[in-house]
């Protein structure tokens, strides 16, 4: 039986309030300097999510907790568990998007994020990562999006016809090939912000997981995003 997004999360929210759970999260704030400050599992989560913190603060004690969850010792699943609601609401975005890509159903999509974010947190190579949220999100959607090509095109190569014999009236450009366009234009009106109005416009990252990504601050994240779209703006509106 399929076991729907919302539920996923409460199961894993009543996991992490038990107390055999505090216990295991005791023992491991007094191993972890940057976890020793937290009395419990949901004060990290506060700290995550609505915090105050600088983004360093808050990589800072992702790196703890991965390394907490790739250690194999009896805190590691509990830890885990932490990991998954601390990037619950990337992950839901993720969720939304490949929907929206109908990368498959909603039970299939859900169930491929969870492996996939269990398996990035297991295997995350923390001397080669810098930003843990962005890097762990980033990978989940776009591993979907290649799997889903790949299906694609095996899909096509079982098509009868011969796609040679089908006539174009001129040429068609690949899918890969119309980022790179895209990419290339944008760099042309609005230089470095392309990557910014990429991630936020099209990709559908919202600004403060786009801040998060680029090691900025959500305020300057904000205000370069705004500056790009009103250059956009003022070139659309030159060739109208």
């Amino acid at each position: 039986m399929s076991i729907a997004w919302h539920e996923i999360r409460d199961h894993l929210m009543f996991s992490y309030s038990t107390l055999g759970f505090q216990h295991t999260f005791d023992e491991l704030r007094r191993s972890s300097e940057p976890l020793a400050h937290f009395a419990d599992p949901a004060a990290v989560l506060d700290t995550l999510h609505v915090g105050c913190r600088a983004p360093d603060d808050k990589n800072r004690l992702l790196v703890a907790l991965v390394a907490a969850a790739q250690s194999g010792g009896a805190a590691s699943d509990c830890v885990l568990t932490l990991m998954l609601l601390a990037l619950w609401p990337g992950l839901d975005a993720v969720r939304r998007r490949s929907i929206w890509r109908r990368i498959g159903t909603g039970d299939e999509v859900a169930s491929e994020i969870l492996a996939r974010a269990s398996e990035a947190i297991r295997s995350l190579d923390l001397q080669r990562v810098n930003w843990i949220a962005a890097t762990i999100l980033r990978n989940i959607e776009r591993d979907l999006i290649r799997t889903r090509q790949r299906e694609d095109r095996h899909q096509s190569l079982r098509c009868e016809a011969d796609p040679n014999e089908i006539p174009a009236d001129g040429e068609v450009l690949s899918g890969d090939a119309i980022p790179e366009l895209l990419h290339r234009d944008l760099v042309r009106i609005i230089g470095t912000d392309a990557d910014l109005v990429i991630r936020v416009a099209i990709d559908g990252f919202s600004q403060a997981e786009v801040a998060s990504e680029m090691g900025l601050s959500e305020a300057a994240t904000r205000k370069r995003y705004q500056r790009a779209t009103r250059r956009l703006r003022v070139v659309l509106q030159e060739f109208c």
